[in-house]
């Protein structure tokens, strides 16, 4: 191996007794004779430094003890698509039939051949295969051109998470030779994406989930992209590190859920720009830090122009603490499901009253943390919820006599739907 490396091996990724990294540099390193590679690590915990050695800056690291120099038979640089295919795929028996003489006529002369049956069945084995999951395979390219198409051309589900694809053209080598491809796992391959055309035109022309958690792929390379998923549904993007720069004109029209969880640097305002995605169900927002919402295109008691087809929202594992947030949520027109796990407003020990108030506070809410809300348990929130805080809503001048009724901004900003509630029931404590 190491009389067939050459500096195109930067970048590459590879693996070591199970752990992955990224070539960061191929050399000699004084005074210890042969080359060495020096690698950043993908768990920073793994390495020893972050590039430097006696003084010397060979590579750089995110993380000062992300980096190691190995010696290039150390490493596993990976297999083609195929090589991994049929090492998972092609069945152990096939093997002992490898061998085995089979006599065939060409011509007029008897031709022995040596395992032609299995040749055969293996090709059919996997031409039906629909369903394949490589993860975890060291899958690093397509390999020759053509070949996956005339082998396994039917595949519909792809999992390629967690392999050795370090460039997003990789990806689309493999792609366009599967013309049925409709879900497509890439999580955990760290990608570089070109800085122009991100994909043959009709590459994906089938494809409606995408999987591109940890990939290290930015909002402007997953617009750049965008334009080769022209039928995408479902969008995952977790972990990423993302933030939402731009507002997609042209391009995710079709997606129905969009899944940016644990995207850190993600706020309201990121939110905002793709607000008026026209398909968008589902958003998944678990884990980015958010405390805070308002839509800032309405009033109390009215329907925001925006997300206007967003049906389930999960934002667990954030910061929420404020009722505020919860009141915004009634003025989305289409909500019906809400995922509101692990956010200070939820903790502790009052966690039915705060599902009561939940309920209350949002008129069209059907599910919430992925229990029904009934009928029953609905007009139990809302008279509870009314009942917590009749004395609050008399006192800021709530009254049941609709001439004499005038709670104050304050008191109508902090319970949107409260009057509602009162005025819908003719008792009201």
């Amino acid at each position: 191996m190491n009389d067939t490396l050459t500096s195109d091996v930067i970048g590459r990724r590879v693996d070591v007794n199970g752990e992955h990294a990224t070539v960061r540099f191929y050399g000699v390193i004084p005074p210890v004779a042969g080359p060495w590679l020096g690698v950043e690590w993908d768990n920073p915990e793994r390495g020893k430094h972050d590039g430097r050695h006696e003084g010397t800056v060979y590579f750089t690291c995110r993380h000062p003890t992300g980096g190691s120099f190995i010696r290039p038979n150390k490493v596993n640089f990976g297999v083609d698509f195929l090589t991994a295919l049929k090492h998972r795929y092609v069945l152990g028996d096939e093997a002992a039939e490898v061998g085995k003489g089979h006599t065939v006529t060409v011509g007029n002369k008897p031709v022995e051949t040596v395992g032609f049956d299995s040749i055969i069945k293996q090709q059919s084995q996997l031409s039906k295969l629909q369903d394949v999951s490589l993860r975890s395979c060291a899958v690093n390219c397509a390999g020759d051109r053509g070949g996956i198409a005339a082998a396994c051309p039917n595949i519909r589900n792809l999992d390629l998470s967690k392999n050795l694809l370090s460039l997003w053209d990789d990806v689309t080598d493999i792609a366009d030779q599967l013309r049925h491809l409709e879900v497509l796992n890439l999580s955990e391959n760290k990608l570089r994406f070109p800085p122009g055309a991100a994909s043959p035109a009709g590459t994906f022309s089938a494809l409606k989930v995408l999987v591109l958690s940890r990939t290290g792929i930015t909002w402007a390379e997953v617009l750049r992209c965008a334009a080769g998923w022209p039928v995408l549904e479902e969008l995952y993007l977790a972990a990423n590190d993302i933030a939402i720069l731009e507002r997609p004109t042209d391009v995710l029209q079709t997606v129905k859920l969009l899944d940016l969880s644990s995207n850190q640097s993600i706020d309201e305002n990121q939110l905002f720009l793709i607000a008026y995605l026209p398909r968008l169900e589902q958003l998944i927002l678990s884990d980015v830090g958010l405390s805070s919402l308002h839509f800032p295109d309405t009033e109390i008691g009215c329907k925001t122009s925006m997300f206007t087809s967003l049906q389930y929202l999960v934002v667990n594992d954030n910061q929420i603490s404020q009722w505020s947030f919860i009141n915004e949520l009634d003025k989305l027109e289409s909500l019906q499901a809400l995922s509101c796990l692990r956010n200070p407003l939820t903790a502790g020990s009052r966690a039915d009253s705060t599902r009561q108030f939940i309920i209350a506070r949002v008129a069209q809410l059907q599910v919430l943390n992925k229990c029904q809300i009934l009928p029953e348990e609905r007009r139990g929130a809302e008279l509870d919820y009314r009942k917590a805080f009749g004395g609050e809503w008399r006192k800021a001048g709530g009254h049941q006599d609709p001439d004499q009724n005038r709670p104050s901004a304050e008191f109508r900003a902090a319970h949107p739907r409260y009057q509602s509630l009162c005025l819908s029931t003719i008792w009201c404590t």
